[in-house]
């Protein structure tokens, strides 16, 4: 792999992985068509490693605001929704792992995450009526209005995007939003989650890092190549969180829904009739 290549990898991967498109299932279509089989375990580390410092810089106040009162609801509700995720992580990795080798399920993950999508908006849809009080997608606002059921239908959302093509901010959104919080908060709370699954993957990955240690030469992927990998998913990941709180707060799902849909169709048809990638 390239520079070139490896730039591309990480701009889509700092898009994805805040939209609610599904990032690992972009990266392993794209890594089909590029030709890669195996990527390096490193390079696929730094990438989350460049989108985890995009979101840290975004929510530095929130972060600085947990970190000043460890004990708050908030991080007792990022505990649990956390707690899925790993348990998701832990019993199925080597099946998660072949997933990704082989991106067999990824045309019907992708359509999960369409269908995901569009029922939360219609249920959030339906939070909004049901409340008799404050204008049209006020919702719940911060942790202090949330709770330990709602933290836990958003983990549960999480560990199930474990698989590759099932988007976790689509996931964690949708399960935020059909739990009734407000729109601003459930993405605040999908981006602050996903510190904790990202730094769960990197240490996962640090046992596999050490034993192969020589991979990114056999992979023929380079230090500028990592460099220039992680440095795109950073910046591009920093733009893509401020304009999916922007989105979710003032848009709708809907478009993303669709697009999502759109994919898993094409990469079906390619499966089972075309050939071109798979």
């Amino acid at each position: 792999m390239g520079v070139i290549e490896a730039v591309i990898l990480g701009v889509v991967q700092g898009l994805t992985e805040f939209l609610p498109v599904s990032s690992s299932g972009h990266l392993v279509l794209l890594q089909k068509i590029f030709g890669i089989s195996e990527p390096a375990l490193l390079f696929d580390t730094m990438l989350h490693v460049g989108t985890l410092a995009a979101v840290l810089a975004v929510l530095r106040n929130d972060i600085l605001s947990i970190l000043k009162k460890i004990n708050q609801p908030l991080t007792a509700y990022l505990v649990i929704a956390t707690v899925p995720t790993v348990a998701a992580a832990l019993v199925f990795r080597k099946p998660l792992e072949k997933a990704f080798e082989t991106g067999r399920y990824l045309g019907f993950a992708f359509l999960a995450t369409s269908a995901l999508l569009a029922l939360a908006e219609l249920l959030a849809k339906r939070a909004v009526k049901g409340r008799t009080a404050g204008p049209a997608g006020s919702g719940r606002e911060n942790a202090a209005a949330m709770t330990w059921p709602d933290a836990l239908v958003v983990g549960i959302m999480q560990a199930v995007a474990v698989i590759p093509g099932i988007s976790r901010s689509g996931a964690t959104l949708s399960g935020a939003l059909s739990r009734g919080l407000d729109r601003g908060f459930a993405a605040r709370f999908s981006f602050l989650l996903s510190i904790p699954a990202i730094l769960g993957a990197a240490v996962l990955q640090l046992k596999d890092i050490a034993k192969t240690g020589a991979e990114t030469a056999e992979s023929g992927i380079g230090a500028a190549a990592i460099i220039a990998g992680t440095l795109s998913a950073a910046v591009v990941g920093f733009f893509a969180v401020r304009l999916m709180l922007k989105i979710v707060r003032e848009k709708s799902l809907w478009g993303f829904a669709a697009y999502t849909g759109v994919l898993g169709l094409l990469v079906l048809l390619d499966r089972f009739a075309f050939h071109f990638v798979f």
